[in-house]
């Protein structure tokens, strides 16, 4: 195992965590609670259950948290609960925890990835990033592979948080940030709501934003010294490898 530096790390997990801390999001493993709870259909249990972390607030909170999607889906989405906010949170980690514990099982990183995890998230300053914040004040599971996948998707909501952040910082809208990312377009933008004409966007300000992104990462991943966060990386891609066999 080589040293790395936080801006390393910051780079090299972004994909793995980003891929691995939603893969539960829409699995229909979560999303069966949903429908039986008595959700008109999964995109409102995602919302509802992803966002009920901050309570019970106005649509305008959840559509400044989201960020990426278009206010006025998202303000559907959660104007549409069944349930307490609170109630659909902690049902929705019922269902992280869940899908963690199911795919991690056998693999034996769990338990360190998770304290390394639990080392950033619990020192990260949560200013600014709401939707990390409350996440990360959820309950966690005592069994190592459900509190190690629940703290993989916190480490993810960090990121998305920050990336926010980083797009408004870089003069980006959150549609241009759809748009110009290399892994959305106007497809994805359509998904996330948004309609009407949709401007060109050019690939370099994305960019930008990412790399910012990946800067203040860094300062959140800088609790943690150089081997531990090669072995943060190393633990991150062989959990990415048990989980999805690549």
């Amino acid at each position: 195992m080589t040293t790395s530096t936080a801006l390393d790390t910051a780079r090299r997990i972004a994909a793995p965590v980003g891929m691995l801390g939603g893969s539960f999001m829409l699995d229909p493993s979560v999303l069966g609670a949903g429908k039986e709870a008595g959700y008109p259909n999964g995109f409102v249990y995602y919302v509802v259950g992803r966002g009920g972390v901050l309570g019970d607030v106005h649509a305008d909170v959840v559509v400044s948290a989201f960020g990426f999607f278009a206010p006025d889906l998202v303000s559907k989405m959660w104007n549409s609960q069944v349930e307490s906010p609170r109630a659909a949170a902690d049902r929705y980690t019922a269902g992280c925890q869940e899908w963690g514990r199911t795919r991690l099982a056998g693999w034996t990183g769990a338990t360190r990835l998770a304290e390394l995890l639990s080392t950033v998230v619990e020192r990260a300053d949560p200013t600014g990033l709401a939707l990390f914040a409350g996440w990360r004040a959820q309950a966690r599971p005592s069994d190592a592979e459900g509190r190690c996948y629940q703290l993989l998707h916190v480490l993810r909501e960090l990121r998305g948080c920050v990336h926010i952040v980083a797009v408004l910082a870089s003069g980006l809208s959150p549609l241009q940030a759809v748009l110009s990312n290399p892994t959305g377009g106007p497809e994805t933008a359509q998904r996330f709501g948004w309609a009407g004409d949709l401007p060109n966007v050019d690939r370099a300000s994305f960019d930008t934003a990412e790399n910012l992104t990946n800067t203040l990462m860094a300062g959140h991943l800088s609790v943690l010294d150089a081997n531990e966060l090669a072995e943060l990386g190393d633990l991150v891609a062989a959990a990415s490898s048990h989980v999805f066999g690549k």
